[in-house]
Order: C-alpha cells, then sequence, then structure tokens
C-alpha cells in the first residue's frame, strides 16, 4: 500500500522516531537526486564534448552509431535485470557508464538544435521535473492507480516511434511529443512516490545502496525522456 493512503503517524510510535524517520528519508531521497543530477551532468558533458569533436558525426555513416544508441537500452536493462545480483558499488559503476553512453547518443541533439532552446527547454524540463516530484512526494493521494495507465501510454508511445521510423510522419511525431510530455510528467510524480514509499520497507546497508540507485535511475530516465518530448515540441532547428 503507498504511503500516501495511510496516516504517516502509525508508523511513528514517538515524536523523537518521527524526527528521525524523517531526517532519514529527505538523506534518502537526496542522496538520489544527487545521484541523478550528478548522472544528468555527466550525460550533458559527453553529449557535448561528443557533439563538438566531430567524432559523432564521423560515427554516424557507420555500423557503429547503431551501438552508440542501442548501448544505453542494453545497459539499463543490465541494471534492472540484474540489480539482485550485484553489489551496490557495482551497480552505482553501472549507472555512472550509462549515463556517460547516454551522453553519446544524445550528442546529436546539440548538431540539430541551437544552443539557446537547448538552454530554454532544459530550464522548462527542470522546472515541471521539480513540480511534480515535489507532487509525488508531499502528496497523501494514492498514485498507484497512475501506473497502469502510464505503462500502457509508454508502450503506445515506444510502439508509435518504432512505426513512424518508417513512415516518417511529422504529424504522428508531433502526437508522440505531445503524449510523451503527459506520461513523462505523470511518471516523475508516479516514480517519486514509489521510491518515497520504498524507503519505509527498511533494509541492510546494501541493499538500501541499491535502492537508491534505482531510484535515481528512474527519475533520470523520465527527466531525459521529458526533456526530449520538449526538444521535439519546442526546440529550435539549426539552419
Amino acid at each position: 500500500m503507498a504511503l500516501g493512503s495511510q496516516p504517516r503517524w502509525t508508523v511513528r510510535p514517538a515524536l523523537g522516531a518521527q524526527v528521525d524517520i524523517d531526517v532519514g528519508l529527505r538523506d534518502y531521497m537526496l542522496r538520489i537526486y544527487n545521484y541523478m543530477a550528478s548522472g544528468l551532468a555527466l550525460t550533458g558533458i559527453v553529449a557535448y564534448v561528443f557533439a563538438q569533436s566531430g567524432m559523432y558525426l564521423s560515427l554516424a555513416h557507420t555500423p557503429l552509431i547503431f551501438l552508440v544508441m542501442l548501448a544505453p537500452l542494453g545497459l539499463v536493462m543490465w541494471l534492472s535485470y540484474g540489480i539482485n545480483r550485484m553489489q551496490a558499488s557495482t551497480a552505482q559503476a553501472l549507472f555512472w557508464l550509462f549515463a556517460a553512453v547516454m551522453g553519446l547518443s544524445m550528442a546529436s541533439i546539440f548538431l540539430r538544435f541551437t544552443g539557446t532552446s537547448i538552454a530554454r527547454v532544459f530550464f522548462i524540463t527542470a522546472g515541471t521535473f521539480a513540480a511534480m516530484s515535489l507532487y509525488g512526494y508531499t502528496t497523501r493521494r494514492d498514485l498507484t492507480q497512475w501506473g497502469s495507465f502510464l505503462f500502457m501510454g509508454l508502450i503506445g508511445i515506444v510502439l508509435a516511434m518504432v512505426v513512424n521510423i518508417f513512415i516518417g510522419s511529422s504529424a504522428l511525431q508531433f502526437a508522440i511529443s505531445v503524449i510523451g510530455v503527459i506520461v513523462f510528467t505523470g511518471l516523475t510524480a508516479y516514480d517519486t512516490q514509489q521510491i518515497k514509499d520504498m524507503y519505509f520497507e527498511g533494509d541492510d546497508g546494501q541493499t538500501a545502496g541499491k535502492k537508491a540507485i534505482m531510484g535515481a535511475l528512474r527519475l533520470y530516465l523520465d527527466f531525459i525522456n521529458l526533456f526530449m518530448m520538449l526538444m521535439q515540441l519546442m526546440g529550435t532547428r539549426r539552419d
């Protein structure tokens, strides 16, 4: 049951315990946000350097570009399905590797769009993400029911994107971007609440460390995908 559907004081027998749990939750969430923000910074730096150095253009017309594009997906699957068998330090290393490889695959953003529009959309994304994550953290409403609808929306977006690879419809791309903004905005609040709820389950240091990495990965993906959808809608392309 999600935290939002139960009174907070039922799991805090005394004022001192409530303060301890609240401080622990704050530190746990800050750890996750720090991981996420550091991952985003690493992605941005790698993407900018890879684009400006000309390396992306050198690979763009070779089969290696497919490796660059698919590597992040492989790393996400490795982390998601192998997390229980990893040490926390291994999971953290894979997270940093994923963020760096994601930067390689996103380098084209700096070649297709102007720097001003990238900065503008980034701050819009950051503001939207912060507002929805704060909502997910503070609301007492159970957002679990959002999960199935958001997941179905996500599957629909993936299928539509695959179809659009072959038909190249600008109208379909616009629809994908609009729906994508809605889905990833909702997922930001939903994932934040889910991550917060996991804290109260209580774990040893290794498990808590791995939960923090996976929480950071979920929020990182929400942010990146929201940014990409907004870039398609609001980004100014280079001449």
